[in-house]
């Protein structure tokens, strides 16, 4: 089995700081792209940032220049730095990894569980 586990959601203030954390484990050989999506209430899971294999990154426009998604090949981790965070990115972040699985080869996504993350004064 593969499992993701996300951390670091909370509460924060306008303006604030969060950094997100998502550690993939289990029966990997290898993971491909890693990402986070995020899902407010009411609206459509949307992609936040990804990032490739060998460290392209993309991000939506909504969040460029304020967070920053990175990863720990050897750990099996991405990261979201959240920086001057607004209202409006309240929502469930959602971690995926697109990761193909040892003995079988199986390529498939993965998400984790969902972290909150309240931005509110």
């Amino acid at each position: 089995q593969v499992q993701l586990v996300e951390s670091g959601g909370g509460l924060v203030q306008p303006g604030g700081s969060l950094r997100l954390s998502c550690a993939a484990s289990g029966s990997i050989f290898s993971i491909n792209s890693m990402g986070w999506y995020r899902q407010a209430p009411g609206k459509q899971r949307e992609l936040v940032a990804g990032i490739t294999s060998g460290g392209s990154t993309n991000y939506a426009d909504s969040v460029k220049g304020r967070f920053t998604i990175s990863r720990d090949n050897v750990k099996n981790t991405v990261y979201l730095q959240m920086n001057s965070l607004k209202t409006e990115d309240t929502a469930v972040y959602y971690c995926n990894a697109v990761i193909r699985r040892r003995v079988t080869s199986l390529v498939a996504d993965y998400w984790g569980q969902g972290t909150q993350v309240t931005v509110s004064s």
